[in-house]
C-alpha cells in the first residue's frame, strides 16, 4: 500500500508516539475494505504502541477509528485517508498518540473548556487542498476535549450519503446532523463559531494594542513578504489577514515557483505563515477589513475590522489579494455550494459520472475542464469570447477529449435549478441570439479574479478595474499607505511578484518612517 519512501518517512513519525492506543477497522468483503486493512496492518508494524483490530462494528465501512487505552477519545476516518489526506491519518495517529500539537495554548485551552456535545462528521476528497486544514482542526478538536466526536468521510467512496446529505461541494461539515460549515475552516475559526464570544474578546483585545510602525493588511505572499522585510529592520510589525495563505491556499500545482521545481498552494502556505513566525511579528488571522481612516498631516492610520477590532499604524501595507470573479447571473448565489463551484479540484469528484459546465475559457477554464474530464461524464466548456484564451498546449489537449465539448461567443445568462441543486445552465449564442439551455449537475466558475478593494473604495485611488493604484515603490494616493500583490495595478498577477512587490512596499514604508522621523525632528 505504501511505497518503501513513504514507509522509512512514517517509521520516523511513529517513534514519536509515546502512549499506546488502538486501530479499530469496520470492514466488508469490497476492495476498499482489503486496501485499508493493507494500510492499517503496515501502520500497527510501525509501533509496539498501536494494537489493531478488525472487529469494528461501524455503519461505514470501510472506515477506522483512533482510540487511546484509558483515554476517551472519539475519532474516525470513513474511508482511505490517502492522497491529501494522508497528512491528517499521520497527525491523528501522532496526537492520539500524545504528540503534543502545534496548536497555540490559547486556542488548546479554549477547546478543552468547550462545553456541550459536538459532534462533527466532515465530507472530503483526496484531491481537495482546503479539506486538510478542516479534518486535522477538528481531529485535533476530538483528541483535546471528550464532548466533541469527529467522523471524517471520504465523499467519493461514500455517494448515497453526498446525495442524500445533497453535499455539492467539499469540505462540508455537518454538527450534531445539521450543516455546520463549508469551505476551508481552521481551528480558530471554527472554536470562534462554537464558542460565541471569542470574537468579542479577541477584538477587544486587538484595539488595545500599541500603534505599530507598519501594519500589513493581509495575509497571502505579497503580506507575508512585507511583515518579513519590516520585521527584519527591527521596527514594530503586524499582520491582520481574513485568512493567512490568502488565494494561494486554494491554488492546487505551482510550478513556476522559482528555484522549487513543483509545490502545491497549501504547502506553501504554510511554509510563508512560518517564515513570518520566526520573526517578532503580531500575526491577528481571521481579521476581514472593513473601514480604512486615513490619517491626516502624520497622524496615525486606522484600519476597522468586521470582528468590531480595530488598529493604529504609522505606515500601512495593503495587501488584500483578490477573489474568484464571479459570473453574476441568475441562480449562481442560489445554488452557491449546491452544484456551483470554483474548485475543480476540490469538488470535482462529487461529480464523478455526471455532468458538468465550466465557464471561462482562460488557462484556469481549460485546466479545470482537462481535470474534470477525467472524473465526470461530460463536460461543456463555455467562452464569452469569439476564441479561447488558454496556452496553445492546453488548447490541444482540450481538444483531444472525447467528452468535452467547447462553446466560444456563448454568453451565460442563468444558472438553473430544482429548488435543491443545480440541474442545467442557459446560454446566449452572441452570434445568432439564440438561447440555449444544457442540463447538467455541475457549473465551475473559472474567469479570473477581482481584488478585494471593496472596503477602500473613497479612500486610497482605485483603477477602473478596482485595484488600487501604485506608484513604482508601491505608495498608494496616500502618503504613508503603501499597496502590494495581486490587489494592485501591477500587471502580471503571479506569487513570485507579489513577493517580490511586497518585499519592496516593506522596505517604501521604513524609508516613509526614517524620513517622516527626521521631518519631525526638524
Amino acid at each position: 500500500m505504501l511505497d518503501a519512501n513513504l514507509k522509512t518517512q512514517l517509521q520516523t513519525y511513529m517513534e514519536r508516539i509515546s502512549r499506546p492506543f488502538e486501530v479499530v477497522a469496520s470492514l466488508d468483503d469490497g476492495d476498499k475494505s482489503r486496501e485499508l486493512l493493507e494500510l492499517l496492518r503496515e501502520i500497527q508494524s510501525m509501533s509496539d504502541k498501536i494494537s489493531l483490530r478488525e472487529d469494528g462494528t461501524d455503519a461505514r465501512k470501510p472506515s477506522f477509528s483512533l482510540n487511546p487505552v484509558g483515554g476517551d477519545v472519539s475519532l474516525t476516518f470513513a474511508g482511505i485517508p490517502m492522497g491529501h489526506e494522508f497528512t491528517s491519518l499521520v497527525l491523528a495517529l501522532l496526537q492520539v498518540g500524545g504528540h503534543p500539537p502545534k496548536a497555540s495554548d490559547e486556542v488548546i485551552e479554549q477547546v478543552k473548556a468547550l462545553e456541550g456535545d459536538f459532534q462533527f462528521e466532515t465530507y472530503f476528497s483526496l484531491s481537495c487542498q482546503n479539506c486538510p486544514d478542516v479534518v486535522q482542526a477538528l481531529n485535533l478538536m476530538a483528541v483535546l476535549n471528550p464532548n466533541i466526536k469527529h467522523v471524517a468521510i471520504d465523499g467519493a467512496l461514500f455517494q448515497a450519503e453526498v446525495e442524500e446529505r445533497q453535499v455539492m461541494s467539499v469540505p462540508s461539515v455537518f454538527l450534531n446532523g445539521e450543516p455546520f460549515g463549508q469551505g476551508r475552516m481552521g481551528i480558530e475559526e471554527i472554536v470562534a463559531k462554537l464558542d460565541t464570544g471569542a470574537a468579542t474578546r479577541d477584538a477587544e483585545k486587538m484595539s488595545e494594542k500599541e500603534a505599530f510602525d507598519v501594519l500589513v493588511i493581509g495575509g497571502g505572499p505579497a503580506g507575508a513578504a512585507s511583515a518579513i522585510y519590516a520585521a527584519r529592520k527591527g521596527i514594530r510589525t503586524g499582520v491582520a489577514a481574513e485568512r493567512f495563505g490568502g488565494q494561494v491556499l486554494d491554488t492546487m500545482a505551482i510550478e513556476n515557483f522559482i528555484s522549487v521545481k513543483a509545490t502545491e498552494g497549501p504547502k506553501l502556505a504554510t511554509a510563508l505563515e512560518e517564515h513570518v513566525r520566526d520573526y517578532d511579528v503580531d500575526i491577528m488571522n481571521l481579521q476581514r477589513a472593513e473601514q480604512l481612516i486615513p490619517g491626516e498631516n502624520g497622524a496615525l492610520h486606522e484600519v476597522k475590522f468586521a470582528s468590531g477590532a480595530s488598529l493604529k499604524s504609522k505606515t500601512l501595507v495593503l495587501a488584500t489579494g483578490a477573489r474568484w470573479r464571479e459570473v453574476n447571473v441568475p441562480g449562481e448565489q442560489e445554488y452557491r455550494g449546491r452544484g456551483v463551484a470554483y474548485c475543480p479540484h476540490c469538488d470535482g469528484p462529487l461529480f464523478k459520472g455526471k455532468r458538468v459546465a465550466v465557464i471561462g475559457g482562460g488557462n484556469s477554464g481549460v485546466e479545470a475542464a482537462i481535470d474534470l474530464a477525467g472524473i465526470v461524464e461530460h463536460v461543456t466548456l463555455l467562452e464569452f469570447d469569439s476564441q479561447l484564451r488558454a496556452d496553445q498546449v492546453l488548447q490541444k489537449k482540450l481538444h483531444s477529449l472525447s467528452n468535452v465539448d467547447v462553446l466560444v461567443s456563448a454568453q451565460t445568462t442563468e444558472i438553473t435549478g430544482d429548488g435543491s441543486r443545480v440541474n442545467g445552465l442557459v446560454y446566449k449564442d452572441r452570434n445568432s441570439g439564440e438561447e440555449h439551455r444544457v442540463e447538467l449537475a455541475g457549473v465551475f466558475v473559472q474567469i479570473g479574479l477581482v481584488p478585494n478593494t471593496d472596503w477602500l473604495k473613497g479612500t486610497v485611488e482605485l483603477s477602473r478595474f478596482g485595484e488600487i493604484v501604485t506608484d513604482a515603490r508601491g505608495e498608494t494616493s496616500i502618503p504613508g499607505i503603501f499597496a502590494a500583490g495581486d490587489v494592485t495595478t501591477v500587471p502580471y498577477k503571479q506569487i513570485v511578484i507579489a513577493l517580490g512587490e511586497g518585499a519592496k512596499a516593506a522596505l517604501s514604508a521604513f524609508d516613509h518612517l526614517i524620513r517622516s522621523s527626521v521631518d519631525a525632528a526638524a
